[in-house]
């Protein structure tokens, strides 16, 4: 027969292990619930990698879409910390099937056809990729119980600005002048629709230009610093090539906007169109001018004979003033700041 002493603590002993083994069992489960999911669709791209770093700092649950053939560069640091889907948001199927597996609170749509002139070359597959493949996510959406979304807009849809229109309100007409325009005006309208027929919760962001790190080179800030990296390294002349020195734009870091697609989601009212700008205007020649300012030699500055264009948006200056006194947002990052992290991610970039 054993020591009744030594039976009493062990017994206590065992008893203060269990407790605690449920205590952290709660702990965790508690947790758990507490966490948010979310999911973003274009999470591989440039403005999607973004958010979902701030999402992963700020300790969400992030969940992503990308397709059999994306290229994961740009989140392959996040990889341990990020759940991927696979999905086409033109294949309705399969973005359900992303979707039910992802079980989001928020869903940020940033996947699309992004890129102006390749519109006029492709407007079939711009109407496609861009207005369909929303219609699938907010078809998935309202499958499900306590998801927002954001849906990712552009300035774009104002398109033909008219002298006294500056800055742009979210009141101001839409008259777009290219394909991606025509698209981004049909995503935003869907995203009021589904709001006003099924009662999704949707929140349409009109991001002015913005850019960053990591964007790609077919825009204008990373262009400009791709062909000074080129020829830096002896791979090309030293000349740089732009469409247009007149056209004016308004642009914002990357890394602010993507903090205002969170502050969309989390303050922003359901149904509502929300520009997210800087509300400072810049000429592609102050461009040119500011990353000249970062390099110590010239640059000769080549524009072409006749615009590639067919019709180009001439002036884009944005008021955010709605989505500021809803949010608190406000842009942190200087311009002269952000053509400088460009220019040193194409440096280092092979």
């Amino acid at each position: 027969m054993g020591c009744k002493t030594c039976s009493k603590k062990a017994y206590f002993s065992c008893h203060i292990v269990g407790l605690w083994v449920k205590f952290i069992y709660f702990f965790l489960f508690f947790f758990l619930e507490m966490v948010k999911k979310v999911l973003i669709t274009g999470i591989a791209g440039h403005a999607g990698s973004h958010l979902a770093d701030l999402l992963v700092k700020k300790g969400y649950d992030v969940h992503g879409i990308t397709r059999y053939r994306t290229k994961l560069d740009n989140i392959e640091h996040l990889l341990n910390n990020i759940q991927l889907h696979s999905a086409d948001i033109t294949d309705a199927r399969s973005v359900e099937i992303a979707v039910m597996e992802a079980q989001p609170e928020y869903i940020f749509h940033l996947a699309g056809m992004s890129f102006v002139p390749q519109s006029w070359r492709a407007p079939c597959h711009t109407m496609n990729v861009n207005v369909n493949g929303t219609i699938n996510i907010l078809e998935a959406a309202r499958k499900l119980e306590g998801v927002k979304v954001q849906i990712a807009g552009s300035s774009e849809e104002y398109g033909e600005v008219r002298q006294g229109e500056t800055p742009i309100k979210e009141t101001n007409p839409l008259r777009p002048l290219s394909p991606y325009g025509v698209s981004k005006v049909a995503t935003d309208l869907l995203g009021v629709q589904y709001h006003e027929s099924y009662g999704t919760e949707v929140v349409i962001t009109r991001g002015f230009n913005h850019t960053g790190p990591r964007h790609e080179k077919i825009a204008l800030c990373p262009n400009i610093a791709w062909q000074i990296a080129q020829y830096e390294r002896g791979n090309g002349p030293a000349k740089i090539h732009v469409d247009s020195l007149t056209s004016r734009r308004d642009f914002t870091d990357t890394r602010d906007m993507v903090n205002a697609y969170l502050l969309a989601l989390e303050k922003g009212k359901s149904g509502e169109q929300y520009n997210i700008c800087s509300g400072e205007e810049h000429s592609i020649e102050d461009v040119v001018r500011t990353f000249a300012s970062l390099i110590d030699y010239g640059m000769e500055i080549i524009t072409p004979k006749t615009h590639p264009r067919p019709s180009d948006v001439l002036v884009l200056q944005g008021d955010s003033s709605k989505f500021r006194e809803e949010t608190n947002w406000k842009p942190e990052i200087p311009f002269k700041k952000t053509c400088f992290d460009i220019l040193k991610y194409w440096r280092e970039k092979r």
